[in-house]
């Protein structure tokens, strides 16, 4: 069976792909922007292949690199779509209205949304009557509508919630090619990562996961889905979280 796991760099995706490595006989499909980025461990596993892509450059996905790995190894089983993007050189997390900018928007967008959604385009040929169960994005406990109480976060916010009805919408269709079929959005919890380093001060009031232990919570969550929890927002701890 085979894992893709779509941002295989990152703290989470690195950490989960070791997890399912350790824990399984899986073979895993690796995306990322840098593959020479990856760690050795998963480079040099002859069980991992990774392959170039970019979240915000769907053109950059080999798609026929990627067809010839799903026709050659053993069924897809799994695929995790773990990149996101909360701030970079030139972005940072607005905490008012006069901090919005259209360009951090659209990236924020493409980075967290519609990667996900490209990235099912292209893998949708190869789906139909396989043997696909779950399909899961990473998203934030800050992408719920009804939870956001504190406001802010403009382009994370907005583009969490447009990934968690991305997935809602694919969690209609999928069963439809490959069915029984999970198709969910997760909340990983507070991870110690690049992604959360700049806020350091605001992270010593929370409960805050190593990599290692995010893998091992989504690991547990994702390998106990079944249909029925198709078109779920589900917490790190197993918990159904609002839309």
């Amino acid at each position: 069976m085979t894992t893709l796991i779509a941002g295989v760099s990152g703290a989470i995706g690195s950490a989960l792909a070791e997890r399912y490595l350790a824990q399984t006989q899986e073979t895993v499909i690796g995306l990322c922007r840098k593959p020479e980025a990856v760690s050795f461990r998963l480079r040099d596993d002859p069980r991992v292949r990774l392959l170039p892509w970019q979240a915000d450059a769907p053109e950059s996905l080999p798609v026929d690199r990627l067809a010839d790995l799903l026709a050659s190894r053993e069924p897809l089983i799994n695929v995790v779509y773990a990149t996101g993007l909360l701030h970079d050189a030139a972005m940072f997390p607005e905490k008012r209205l006069e901090d919005m900018q259209p360009r951090n928007m659209i990236k924020a967008f493409e980075v967290n949304c519609l990667g996900f959604g490209l990235l099912m385009q292209a893998l949708a040929p190869h789906l139909r009557g396989r043997h696909l169960k779950r399909v899961a994005a990473v998203s934030a406990k800050v992408g719920s509508v009804s939870d956001n109480h504190l406001g802010g976060w403009y382009a994370y916010r907005c583009s969490k919630a447009a990934l968690n009805m991305l997935v809602k919408n694919l969690s209609v269709e999928l069963p439809r090619r490959c069915a029984p079929i999970a198709c969910v959005a997760l909340h990983p919890g507070t991870t110690r990562s690049a992604l959360s380093e700049p806020f350091s001060q605001s992270l010593a009031k929370l409960t805050v996961h190593e990599p290692d232990e995010t893998a091992d919570n989504l690991f547990r969550v994702l390998e106990s889905l079944s249909d029925k929890d198709n078109g779920q927002f589900i917490n790190w701890d197993g918990s159904d979280l609002p839309w």
